[in-house]
């Protein structure tokens, strides 16, 4: 989970502990230890990431071998298509992301979903069809979130769906209580948030493909999104783990649109990364292995090299809190390649100086991040004098 931001100093009132485990992917199983939050057993979190799992990372999707771009102009990609298969969410994984704990009460319907259309060579496969129509029974008492649902799952291939019913050790918080909850009628608003996040994802993906020496390897498609409510809490606002990010309606990140698309983004990095065989740990580890040598946590020598203004109340950046790791530092980083390069593609000036044009570290990170999972683009203008020495 990203922690809530503001200008210039953060103030977090989530506990630590809580905030590091719900940003790394979870694992199925029993409870773990204090301070570790952990997802129920699921065997849909590892379904869904068919065909493209975490040893073989599927591509961003078929916009990136060459969409048009989103200012109107056609780029050619300059490398060939990519041969792995499009990730893809199969009908009975949907059934068991729409109805994990229900499915037996709505038997006759979710039956007859799977006796409907036949389909021919010329229209959407039965199983498209399928999901089309399981979305359409879960969300029946809501017609505009149910179009909603449709349309994310017909242009991105994603589900949205619900969280199973379970207890998430949270700590010395205690025990947090998630229970499932659609984001229907008052509550829609999160699922249009989610919609319109996937889709900038779609474009964006797009838009950098045209600029990339390589393939993009940021997968976005084919999620099973979970929503959920933690009774008499607001943590944690999401968790992601195996191609599933679970939403939390009551999250204390969720507060608008854009709070959304930046907090998606941070725990579909948390995925990718971990597809691309914990990419951060191993990339990145020097160069911030390097920085916290250099300056331990002291905000002022920090500073020029965090990703993000967040700061842990008591502690220092969110990127540099001992405990976070090089995994969330990697995190922010994505988050701010993700800002920058989405306002030059929009044409729009930084309110900072780029994050490249800082230490040298800073431009090193930058320029692996880019290569590893965006095909090495950077739309961003490049430094006018070069980075500056370390301070």
């Amino acid at each position: 989970m990203r922690p809530e931001a503001t200008p210039l100093v953060a103030v977090l009132t989530l506990a630590l502990p809580v905030i590091v485990a719900a940003c790394s992917p979870a694992s199925p199983g029993p409870p773990g230890p204090a301070g570790k939050a952990t997802a129920p057993s699921s065997p849909v979190l590892a379904a869904a990431s068919a065909p493209s799992g975490p040893e073989t990372p599927g591509p961003a999707g078929v916009a990136s071998s060459g969409a048009a771009r989103a200012d109107g102009a056609q780029g050619a990609a300059p490398y060939p298509a990519p041969t792995e298969p499009v990730p893809a969410i199969s009908a009975d994984e949907a059934e068991a992301i729409l109805f994990p704990g229900d499915a037996a009460a709505h038997r006759d319907a979710i039956d007859a979903c799977r006796r409907g259309n036949a389909g021919t060579a010329a229209a959407p496969s039965p199983a498209h069809e399928r999901i089309r129509c399981l979305l359409a029974l879960r969300y029946q008492g809501d017609p505009q979130a149910a179009a909603s649902a449709t349309a994310l799952f017909d242009q991105n291939g994603s589900v949205a769906g619900l969280e199973r019913e379970h207890m998430m050790d949270g700590g010395y918080r205690g025990m947090l209580h998630l229970v499932p909850e659609l984001p229907v009628r008052a509550e829609r608003r999160h699922l249009e948030w989610t919609v319109s996040a996937i889709a900038d994802f779609d474009a964006f993906v797009a838009d950098l493909a045209a600029a990339a020496s390589s393939p993009v390897r940021y997968r976005h498609r084919a999620l099973a999104l979970r929503y959920f409510r933690s009774v008499r809490a607001r943590t944690p606002s999401a968790y992601a783990s195996g191609w599933t990010v679970a939403y939390n309606l009551s999250g204390s990140l969720h507060r608008s649109a854009d709070d959304v698309r930046e907090t998606l983004f941070h725990e579909l990095f948390h995925l990718n990364d971990g597809a691309h065989g914990g990419w951060s740990q191993a990339a990145l580890s020097p160069i911030y292995d390097g920085i916290v040598a250099r300056c331990g946590t002291r905000i002022s020598c920090l500073t020029p090299y965090s990703p993000n203004e967040t700061i842990v109340k008591g502690g220092t950046y969110y990127s540099f809190q001992p405990g976070n790791g090089v995994v969330e530092y990697a995190a922010e980083l994505a988050i701010r390649y993700y800002r920058e390069q989405r306002a030059a593609l929009r044409g729009k000036r930084l309110a900072k100086a780029p994050f490249k044009c800082g230490p040298p570290e800073n431009a090193r990170a930058w320029s692996l991040l880019a290569k590893e999972f965006f095909g090495g683009a950077d739309r961003v203008a490049p430094c006018r004098e070069g980075p500056p020495a370390a301070p």
